[in-house]
């Protein structure tokens, strides 16, 4: 009990009653991650400010602090600093905390929809092509046992490399494109908004959620092939 009052008090909430143990940061059957950090809860958040206060309450509700608390103290310190760190790794990400914000304002998971968006659509083709053939150069590279071959090979492959590491810096612009409008709407997102207005700024997180999707999903691609033919 007195963990979670203290808790309370780190985050700013009211301790005078256990009702708001479960009103505060539980939003029906979903964990608010923003209010587990004591944050407000909207599409963009200071990377910086985050990291701060999440290291400042982790640190307070860490196992090695607790130790020699009761069982129940040291249990429910363990499940903080669980969720804690769940509520971190969701909300530093602009793709995990939209799909958070998302289901909390929705009170569902949006739709996890596989097709991709017809502006993205010619980059996703050179992507997949792009990583065909590393896959190709990749498959000859376990094959090859000439020392004169590999010496060929690792030339050829350091090529394509750079191919690759021009596709990923493509993405990290768009990343960096996609993540200004996150901005601009976080710019005009208010609680006082009103229901039309926050239903279309819904639906542009929405959109927004999906296209980070993608680019953190082929930038992956993209790393993985890179680091391979890289050795």
């Amino acid at each position: 009990m007195f963990l979670w009052r203290e808790f309370q008090r780190l985050i700013g909430l009211p301790t005078h009653s256990d009702r708001f143990k479960n009103q505060s940061v539980q939003s029906g059957d979903i964990l608010d991650y923003f209010a587990l950090l004591g944050e407000p809860r909207r599409p963009w958040l200071d990377p910086e400010l985050l990291k701060e206060k999440f290291l400042k309450l982790s640190a307070r509700f860490h196992p090695d602090r607790v130790h020699n608390q009761p069982e129940s103290e040291r249990l429910a310190a363990q499940k903080t600093y669980t969720d804690l760190n769940a509520a971190y790794q969701c909300l530093q990400e602009p793709k995990d905390r939209l799909r958070h914000l998302l289901e909390l304002e929705l009170g569902r998971a949006p739709a996890n929809l596989q097709r991709v968006p017809p502006e993205l659509m010619d980059l996703s083709m050179e992507i997949g092509q792009a990583c065909q053939q590393a896959d190709r150069l990749l498959r000859e590279k376990a094959v090859t046992v000439s020392p004169l071959l590999k010496a060929q090979q690792f030339q050829r492959n350091q090529e394509w490399v750079d191919r690759l590491l021009n596709v990923r810096g493509r993405l990290d612009a768009l990343f960096d494109q996609f993540l200004a409008e996150l901005k601009r709407i976080d710019s005009i997102w208010s609680p006082g908004v009103s229901a039309p207005d926050k239903q279309e700024l819904l639906t542009q997180l929405d959109g927004l959620c999906r296209l980070f999707s993608f680019l953190g999903r082929w930038r992956n691609q993209l790393q993985e092939r890179i680091a391979k033919l890289s050795f």
